[in-house]
């Protein structure tokens, strides 16, 4: 019996040697891993349909995540809130078999929930309008209001709660800009300060958390632009430190607030600002993991969660008499989620590696293992991939002389692209296709828009410049199948319509300004 134990050791040591040499194992006991290895899903346009949500957690799975962050808006289908709800809202059945799955795969569902800022989706309601800060601007609520907000994040919390089995509840409280605005709110500033008057707040909604059994998860940037009350939040409260390619300690002192006791998750981007449905700025995505990644591990963050944005968060409005809201658009676009899985493969190498991400290098390999490319190939995707993010601010180009040699340039690197033929995974590099021509087809429209709007113009031109965009219009058309058949399934048949025109929206009003002054 002896001998058998002593040999049940040593196996057992050797196994334990094993799993610590290899890369794909667990090692929860490492100091510089990540605890929370985690996405963020932006669902306040471009919603995922619930089979699209399952096969993007079992990806996420294999790629070794443990959590998924799910900013529902107006998506959620709360019991006591139901006017919050729109046209694309899931049934309690679907988040109920959606949390279910992911459980099984070992991932955890947190639900996010804006408590302060970004919450037009709700205030735009009659029910909710009497909480906002300012009258015009209603992104956000009135941070005095407190106990009616207490009340109606209390329910929805619950609800979420009842809802999801992890350890946490994300209460937003990021780009709050408002704080201060209304006369009241002033005159506390002007009394405690700003971060008083954020701090109050804050931390009576995150008590809320606490007092369901969660753990409050919040965005750090204003307790970090406003620190002089940070000591007052709850200490189970863990702030997300969200870099998308600035400078460390971009909005403030990180290592003062871990001081305090408070924990800290990282937050790269795989889509923000500057990417549109024209420009993805890809280089600094990759820079951003490269960088980001190793940064947060050696300063002790405990988690870290991929955020995908798929809008601005800037809405514009129609407004009856008396500011109420007839009608809401985001403004700034960018393409769906289904066309990022290099930076998403990108993103889980870096965490399982303590070595920075090799941007080039990872596509090379990316490229020939998934897509089967030669080296010519490789090549190509690597000029669009790293090719520089130029974009046309008041109609001009910030670099090149002229949208013409844009389009030139350009068109070098759309049409490389075009004579790639992968072996496999053919339909994810058509995302990368599309995105290409995207980009020509918007440049084709802002090279007619820069001459409509020279000094040069005249009536007498119209009629050729609306030949031109009758070319533009059926280009869109063809882009527009193509966006459809590849999004098919991935989101709801009705919003990629309605991504479709709004993205050929500007072609028309120009076409039909023209056809007035003909």
């Amino acid at each position: 019996m002896r001998f058998k134990s002593i040999v049940y050791v040593l196996l057992l040591n050797c196994l334990m040697v094993l799993c610590s040499s290899n890369s794909w194992a667990q090692n929860s006991d490492n100091p510089d891993d990540f605890d929370v290895k985690g996405f963020h899903l932006d669902l306040r346009i471009q919603v995922m349909t619930p089979t699209a949500l399952n096969d993007f957690a079992e990806e996420l799975s294999q790629l070794g995540m443990n959590t998924i962050i799910m900013e529902y808006e107006a998506t959620y289908p709360f019991k006591n809130h139901a006017t919050i709800a729109n046209e694309l809202s899931y049934t309690r059945e679907e988040i109920k078999n959606f949390v279910e799955h992911c459980e099984s795969l070992g991932i955890q569902v947190i639900p996010l929930q804006q408590s302060l800022g970004h919450v037009e989706y709700i205030l735009r309601n009659p029910r909710y309008s009497h909480l906002k800060e300012d009258r015009k601007d209603i992104s956000q609520l009135c941070p005095l209001e407190i106990t009616e907000a207490k009340g109606l994040f209390l329910e929805m919390f619950s609800d979420m709660a009842q809802m999801h089995n992890s350890d946490y509840i994300h209460i937003g409280g990021d780009e709050t800009r408002l704080l201060g605005v209304c006369e009241e709110c002033s005159k506390k500033v002007a009394e405690v300060g700003t971060s008083k008057l954020f701090v109050d707040y804050m931390k009576t909604i995150a008590q809320l958390v606490i007092d369901l059994g969660k753990k409050p998860v919040m965005w750090a940037d204003m307790i970090l632009k406003h620190p002089e009350a940070a000591e007052e939040m709850p200490k189970e409260t863990i702030f997300v430190d969200w870099n998308y390619g600035w400078k460390i300690n971009h909005f403030g002192d990180i290592p003062a607030l871990q001081n305090l006791g408070f924990s800290f998750w990282g937050s790269p981007a795989l889509r923000s600002h500057p990417d549109n449905w024209y420009l993805t700025d890809w280089p600094i995505h990759f820079k951003n993991q490269k960088e980001f990644i190793p940064y947060a591990r050696k300063s002790d963050y405990e988690g870290m969660v991929m955020t995908s944005w798929s809008t601005s968060g800037v809405y514009g409005f129609t407004w009856d008499v008396g500011y109420d809201v007839i009608d809401m658009v985001q403004l700034r676009n960018t393409y769906p989620l289904s066309g990022f899985r290099i930076l998403l493969a990108s993103y889980a190498h870096s965490l399982k590696t303590k070595e920075p991400l090799e941007p080039k290098t990872f596509v090379t390999e990316y490229a020939k293992s998934r897509f089967g490319l030669t080296s010519a190939e490789i090549e190509k995707l690597l000029n669009f991939l790293f090719y520089k993010p130029e974009q046309i601010v008041n109609g001009k180009p910030v670099w090149s002389s002229s949208i013409s040699e844009m389009k030139e340039e350009y068109g070098k690197i759309r049409d490389e692209l075009k004579e790639v033929d992968p072996e496999k995974h053919n339909e994810e590099f058509e995302h990368f296709k599309l995105m290409a021509d995207l980009r020509m087809h918007y440049l084709d429209f802002k090279e007619v828009e820069a001459r409509y709007n020279s000094k040069e113009f005249s009536v007498d031109q119209s009629s050729e410049l609306l030949k031109d965009l009758d070319h533009i219009l059926a280009d869109a058309e063809k882009l527009n199948d193509r966006f459809c058949k590849l999004n098919k399934g991935f989101l709801y048949d009705a919003e990629i319509e309605e991504q479709n025109e709004l993205r050929i929206q500007p072609v028309k009003v120009l076409y039909n300004r023209l056809a007035k002054v003909r």
